[in-house]
């Protein structure tokens, strides 16, 4: 006799579009549903390659060039998903404002339901976190009709945490059952703690502090570089890596403030960063001061917790909703660079012991790929399920 169990057919859904395989956040979605038994089919024209920060393409002539690049692939790929298998469902990932559009009608006329990884609004970015353009401007319009029009084609709307689902609901006024938060999680096989279980405290070294990210206003960094100056003279080493929006202006803040206790390496390899962490005494999370900042938890700080890294991150209703529950993880109460650096100064003196890698967070388990995907997969299940009920 047949098992049932055995000849069930699981569960295939289509990735679709242009989405930008250089996030952790597109690659975590694959990885997890797929860890989750998904049958993944990859309808995908790769558009963002090498292009970290999007913001960042100032030439009229690479922008063009891109953006013809980019629609040149749609009808390619309209065409390779009509062609597909039979299948359950569909998910555009980040970058796929535009995506989440072209693909709507096709999807509905496969009945697959339709979910749209929004990741973080074009408005709110460039509006009021970056202030690239001004609330009245016709291209803060042209965004936030945009983004209204993609909330309405997916079944689905996805975002990272429940604060910036709760933006999306009450400013696209989008139906509360139909917006989902999905943490973005960890690459547990990039982060991950030492493989001997510890990595001894060199006392004969300063007490090192990284930050490590894209420098966009979001991350405060003119935080971190004012909270170093106020600890020169201690045994303290303070260390960036990345590059952005804000490079210039933190490279002339620097210069101003003569800081002579901060080292800035503009890259590292990804698959590098982890030794970084474990070398690092403490690691430091985002200290911006926009409403964007309070509804985000960065990529840095699952990483660093994957990592068993000490984090040190401003303290917001997005932080509240995972990073109170972790040892080894400093809420700071706002966005003050006098408050960081009297924590930091405070941990360096009393010793505090830094190097627990070999701590694993007992709640661990709820950012690996698998797990943070687990609500997104019921919630398709559950679509499929009541269209199948009243079909």
């Amino acid at each position: 006799m047949t098992d049932p169990a055995a000849t069930k057919k699981p569960f295939r859904i289509v990735f679709w579009g242009t989405y930008d395989l250089g996030k952790p956040r597109v690659r975590i979605l694959l990885q997890g549903l797929r860890e989750n038994g998904v049958d993944i089919l990859e309808c995908h024209e790769q558009v963002w390659a090498g292009i970290e920060d999007k913001t960042q393409i100032v030439s009229l002539r690479i922008k063009l060039r891109l953006l013809l690049r980019w629609l040149s692939h749609y009808p390619g790929l309209i065409w390779r998903y009509l062609r597909l298998p039979p299948h359950d469902a569909v998910i555009v990932g980040y970058f796929g404002h535009l995506d989440v559009l072209l693909i709507w009608p096709f999807a509905k006329l496969r009945r697959a339901p339709l979910a749209w990884d929004a990741f973080l609004s074009l408005y709110d970015t460039a509006v009021n976190d970056r202030k690239l353009v001004g609330r009245r401007h016709p291209l803060a319009a042209f965004l936030y009709a945009w983004e209204w029009l993609a909330c309405r084609a997916a079944d689905i709307v996805l975002l990272d945490t429940n604060a910036h689902r709760h933006y999306f609901i009450d400013t696209f006024k989008v139906r509360p059952e139909k917006v989902k938060h999905v943490f973005v999680g960890a690459e547990t096989e990039y982060f991950h703690p030492p493989a001997n279980g510890r990595v001894p405290r060199d006392l004969a070294r300063p007490f090192t502090v990284l930050f490590y990210g894209q420098f966009i206003p979001l991350h405060g960094i003119d935080t971190v570089v004012r909270a170093a100056k106020l600890t020169e003279g201690q045994p303290i080493r303070w260390v960036l890596i990345g590059k952005g929006q804000e490079s210039s202006r933190i490279r002339r803040l620097i210069d101003d403030l003569q800081s002579r206790n901060i080292e800035w390496y503009e890259w590292v390899p990804y698959n590098e960063l982890v030794h970084w962490i474990h070398q690092a005494d403490v690691c430091l999370g985002v200290f911006g001061t926009s409403e964007k900042a309070s509804r985000v938890i960065p990529n840095k700080a699952f990483q660093v917790l994957a990592a068993g890294g000490t984090l040190i991150t401003m303290d917001s209703p997005a932080a509240r909703e995972l990073l109170i529950d972790y040892p080894g993880v400093t809420l700071l109460p706002q966005a003050s660079h006098e408050d960081l650096a009297r924590k930091i100064s405070e941990f360096a003196a009393l010793g505090i012991p830094s190097r627990q890698a070999s701590r694993i967070p007992c709640n661990s388990d709820r950012i690996t790929p698998r797990n943070v995907t687990s609500p997104l997969l019921n919630a398709l299940r559950s679509i499929v399920l009541s269209r199948s009920s009243n079909a």
